[in-house]
């Protein structure tokens, strides 16, 4: 598919934007949690759940949609998504209390997995080689730059002008967004097959993550060790083991395990997920700064400066080391500036000055480590599935980000308000923080055992092909 320079970049705007709809404005919610919370007066329980549940359900539902929008059309799928953001941003303007905060929450979760694999597509579609790295460079940057954006940008609008100006904003972008994409060409795959959606396996995986995220952010509040709890942890458990047996056994599965296959996306699909709940460290931070060192939401967000100047310049950066030395040596990189990030602002026992300084360099580490990341990773995940899985294959990359940030927000949290119910504010926040260790190292051993060299520049031969024709 050939398009204009002058349409090829109100496309990219378009994509951008509508990203931002999620990982910008919808993300807010981690940075204003405290206002929403003395505004609307509900319990932190509550607020744990409105703020995991967004990337919860479109962790959830992304891969179903990626599969949808190979069958039914890219640019329809991503305006399905804006028409559901503007929705869910309404219901969270409106809100008054719990309901319409929840269920706003729900439909910007399915806006985002319809947003987020889709475009993806459509850049895939649209452009190759380089020009593909380079749209795929600015599609992190709406990304991973809106998610870095958040705190500062989320942060300024609450303190001044009140936390719903936020998703006031963003049915703004999204209508903008829908103008920018509304003279885009059609993209889908030409199906070889009417193979029938996975109903069991999507049922199954649905209330697996449910499970999780209950057990994960009511833990608190239900006690860790009672009966509920453990159900919830059991009926998880087995759930994944009941899921990976029925699914292994069919033809149409709801997670397409023959993409794992292919060693570079597999690398790349299971960094991303561990790179992304990697996110705790902020939400953590951020409470801690507000509800122990007395910040506003502004005040703290001023801190993720850094952060969000050096991710911005090192996806740039990342999209020519990418194109000169491969995908291995930045992702890898990428891993171990994260890691050193996260350690930094675990340092609480710094005297105010001190514990500022620290963390500004902290999240600015952490920042350029995830900057340098985005590309390399989401370009190896593209290019090396063949074209006609490009939905799906977008889908399961997305649906490992949105569940690695639901699940390392919601993991550092419990964490740190398990221990701050105990009285033991002096570990609280540093134990939340150097949690997401855990997520950092793993991703960089998978990253080393997975991806080589020249893994992103290898596309295989029906991709091409495939492109061609089926446009």
């Amino acid at each position: 598919m050939k398009t204009s320079n002058q349409g090829a970049t109100k496309m990219t705007i378009g994509i951008v934007l509508a990203v931002l709809t999620f990982w910008l404005f919808a993300q807010s919610m981690v940075s204003v949690g405290p206002a929403i919370q003395k505004d609307l007066g509900i319990s932190l329980g509550t607020l744990n759940i409105a703020v995991s549940l967004t990337a919860l359900f479109s962790g959830m539902f992304i891969v179903a949609a990626g599969g949808i929008s190979d069958k039914v059309g890219r640019k329809k799928l991503t305006y399905i998504g804006l028409v559901l953001s503007i929705i869910g941003s309404l219901c969270l303007v409106l809100a008054q209390e719990s309901i319409l905060l929840i269920s706003g929450r729900v439909l910007q979760g399915f806006s985002a997995a319809c947003i987020m694999p889709s475009t993806i597509a459509l850049v895939r579609a649209t452009f190759q080689g380089a020009d593909r790295q380079r749209a795929l460079s600015y599609w992190s940057i709406g990304s991973w730059g809106g998610g870095g954006s958040t705190y500062l940008i989320g942060g300024a609008i609450a303190t001044y002008m009140g936390w719903r100006w936020i998703f006031i904003l963003a049915i703004v972008i999204s209508l903008v967004s829908m103008y920018l994409l509304k003279d885009i060409a059609e993209s889908k795959a030409k199906q070889s097959s009417n193979s029938r959606f996975d109903f069991t396996g999507f049922f199954i995986f649905v209330g697996i993550m449910l499970a999780l995220n209950v057990a994960i952010t009511r833990g608190e509040e239900l006690g860790w060790t009672s009966p509920l709890t453990l159900t919830l942890f059991g009926v998880a458990l087995v759930g994944a083991a009941l899921f990976f047996i029925i699914e292994m056994k069919k033809s149409n599965q709801f997670i397409d395990f023959s993409l794992f296959k292919i060693k570079p996306y597999m690398g790349a699909t299971t960094s991303n997920f561990l790179l992304n709940a990697v996110a705790g460290t902020f939400i953590v931070t951020n409470m801690y700064i507000q509800l122990s060192r007395g910040f506003s939401a502004f005040q703290s967000g001023l801190l993720t400066i850094g952060n969000l100047v050096a991710l911005l310049v090192m996806i740039r950066i990342g999209e020519r080391l990418l194109q000169k030395v491969g995908a291995r040596k930045p992702m890898i990189a990428a891993a171990i500036m994260s890691s050193l990030g996260i350690c930094l602002t675990a340092l609480t026992f710094l005297p105010d000055v001190a514990y500022v300084i620290v963390v500004f360099f902290g999240f600015m580490l952490s920042g350029a480590g995830l900057g340098l990341y985005a590309t390399p990773s989401i370009d190896t995940a593209v290019a090396t599935v063949p074209f006609d899985k490009t939905g799906v294959a977008s889908g399961i990359y997305k649906m490992s980000s949105s569940l690695g940030f639901s699940f390392g927000l919601a993991i550092s949290a419990a964490v740190y308000g398990a221990i701050l119910a105990t009285g033991n504010e002096a570990i609280a926040a540093p134990a939340g923080i150097m949690v997401n260790i855990v997520f950092a190292i793993p991703a960089l051993i998978a990253i080393m055992l997975t991806i080589g060299k020249a893994d992103s520049k290898k596309v295989p031969k029906i991709s091409i092909e495939k492109s061609i024709a089926e446009q």
